[in-house]
């Protein structure tokens, strides 16, 4: 998948010396740029908190359409499907990207992974609705953040990975209070947010569920029914979108042959892997390639 990095440079158009770190950004949106982020959004080994401050956008996330408004704050976690299919003129927001592996790094990572997942699991999408108090207050967050980006701090990554965690915390303050009541126990969300890093982590070489289910100590069943529970998709579904999306970016922006690309991804042999191409791409690897 591309690191921040490849995207701001790749799709923002930025040099190499105007990305003040390659850890975390954030930046103000209208339409034409948040567009630009279908062009890798699901090859982006990033996660993102996009708040909408003016005007409406609406997406396609996990095939279930969600509107965005004043006040609503978008969670993006590597691997999920998003598509941008509208949005507003005045529409005008700031986003907050930060690597993957930058945010596995942070101090207290389990917060960083409830803050992505525990929207899904509790309400069934990847959104936080705020109030104007607490959409105030997230913005100037997030425009403390560029005003850092902007200086030259002699501390400048330490204090950038400062603001974050700060924000990370906010926001999940703001998170316990707006769920209130819990739809799923406890256990039941952590089980899924802990199976969501595992994948992330691990689905290039295990594309089996006992793999995951046994790292939980829980059963296939048990785990199954979790997932399927909380967003009605299988685990096997997760597994073969890490895949896809993987396998898609490697077919794109490598030279690596087909057959690499199979052994890489783990697969027996590069006939398997193109069944499993085409079966889900509807075009083999060779195909999807070159055209």
């Amino acid at each position: 998948m591309y690191k921040l990095r490849e995207f701001l440079t790749s799709i923002i158009g930025m040099s190499q010396e105007e990305i003040p770190s390659e850890e975390i950004y954030c930046a103000e949106c209208n339409t034409k740029l948040t567009f630009l982020t279908n062009l890798m959004q699901e090859t982006l080994a990033c996660y993102s908190y996009t708040l909408v401050r003016e005007g409406w956008l609406t997406l396609i996330y996990n095939n279930q359409e969600l509107t965005l408004q004043h006040g609503d704050l978008l969670i993006y976690s590597p691997g999920f499907q998003i598509s941008i299919t509208e949005g507003s003129d005045d529409y005008h927001s700031v986003c907050l990207i930060v690597d993957e592996q930058s945010a596995l790094e942070t101090p207290g990572v389990s917060n960083v992974l409830r803050t992505a997942y525990q929207p899904i699991a509790e309400l069934g999408q990847p959104i936080v609705h705020l109030s104007d108090v607490q959409t105030t207050h997230f913005w100037q967050r997030m425009q403390e953040i560029i005003r850092y980006q902007h200086s030259s701090h002699r501390y400048l990554q330490d204090s950038l990975r400062t603001l974050y965690t700060q924000f990370i915390l906010d926001l999940m303050d703001v998170m316990e209070q707006n769920i209130g009541s819990r739809q799923m126990s406890e256990r039941t969300t952590k089980i899924f947010i802990a199976f969501m890093h595992l994948l992330t982590k691990h689905f290039k070489e295990h594309h089996d569920i006992r793999f995951y289910a046994n790292q939980l100590n829980i059963t296939t069943t048990h785990l199954s029914r979790i997932v399927r529970q909380l967003t009605g998709r299988t685990v096997v579904d997760y597994i073969n979108q890490m895949l896809l999306i993987e396998s898609t970016w490697l077919l794109q922006s490598t030279d690596l042959s087909i057959a690499d690309i199979a052994e890489r991804l783990h697969f027996s042999d590069q006939s398997s892997f193109g069944r499993f191409f085409t079966r889900i791409k509807g075009i083999s690897p060779k195909a999807y390639r070159v055209r």
